[in-house]
């Protein structure tokens, strides 16, 4: 099955105080590939700036904009219509003997080395070598998306945007981007190469046509065993036409929504809304 959604995200800054300058980079575009197909997407800035637009190390679009006049306000609004396709088929998976080969590890050596949010704790090194590696890598990859949603419970505002996994797992609490870093920490700590995944989630399965819906920005992982395999440990469901790809990367760092510096005295806060409309 197809849809077709158009994702209006609206963010931005309010400061405290005048701010002089600010420079920003926005990923919030998603990516054209053979399981989605970016139909429309613009960025919007206010205050009006120019925005240069390029392709980071990662393959995220990424526009970057600086701001040169005062302001209290940043926002930025990015809209988009993409085509979504069903969950893929699965694929012939590698044997652990495959993902053990010098060429493979050195070929995904990013996705299989810790970063500092991703760093296993003792408590969690113990874990990710308890999942038994006599069944296929897939099949592990799996047990270990089911046990993070089954021992971390959803909760917003539970956690900072910093937080590592371990902290998340002390809590047992976090948002989809503190399950999806201790999903990818566990798979990498068995010898699975894994990614971090930034994008957009319908919440409706049953979506109506033409009602505008409250989504989110979501993040999930995907793991390499002889090919990719996208999941989403959150919800605990295969990625599928409710989702909508921006980025990967190794972890959150990567992949940010906006961020930015600015020059200015006080502090700043942030503001994000996410509309999902599914139109076919």
């Amino acid at each position: 099955m197809t849809w077709r959604l158009r994702i209006k995200h609206r963010t931005g800054f309010r400061y405290e105080n005048d701010v002089v300058a600010s420079y920003n980079e926005a990923r919030m575009t998603p990516v054209t590939n053979v399981f989605q197909t970016a139909l429309e997407a613009r960025v919007e800035v206010r205050p009006v700036t120019a925005t240069a637009r390029y392709w980071d190390y990662w393959g995220t679009q990424v526009y970057a904009f600086d701001v040169h006049v005062p302001h209290t306000e940043l926002q930025v609004v990015a809209t988009s219509v993409v085509e979504t396709l069903e969950t893929p088929p699965p694929h012939e998976g590698a044997p652990w003997e495959a993902l053990a080969d010098e060429g493979i590890r050195d070929k995904y050596v990013e996705w299989l080395a810790p970063t500092t949010r991703t760093t296993l704790d003792d408590e969690l090194s113990q874990i990710a070598n308890g999942f038994a590696k006599a069944q296929a890598p897939g099949e592990t990859a799996m047990q270990i998306c089911e046990f993070v949603h089954s021992q971390v419970e959803y909760v917003p505002g539970a956690t900072e945007v910093h937080a590592s996994v371990a902290d998340v797992w002390h809590e047992r609490k976090g948002v989809c981007q503190d399950i999806a870093h201790v999903a990818v920490s566990l798979l990498r700590g068995c010898g699975i190469p894994a990614r971090y995944v930034s994008g957009y989630l319908h919440p409706v399965p049953d979506a109506v046509v033409g009602e505008p819906t409250a989504g989110e920005s979501h993040a999930w992982v995907e793991w390499w065993d002889g090919g990719w395999t996208s999941y989403d440990p959150t919800n605990d469901i295969p990625v599928g036409e409710r989702h909508v790809l921006v980025g990967r990367g190794r972890d959150y760092g990567d992949v940010p929504p906006l961020k930015g510096l600015y020059s200015g005295a006080g502090s700043s806060t942030l503001g994000v809304t996410v509309e999902v409309t599914r139109l076919a």
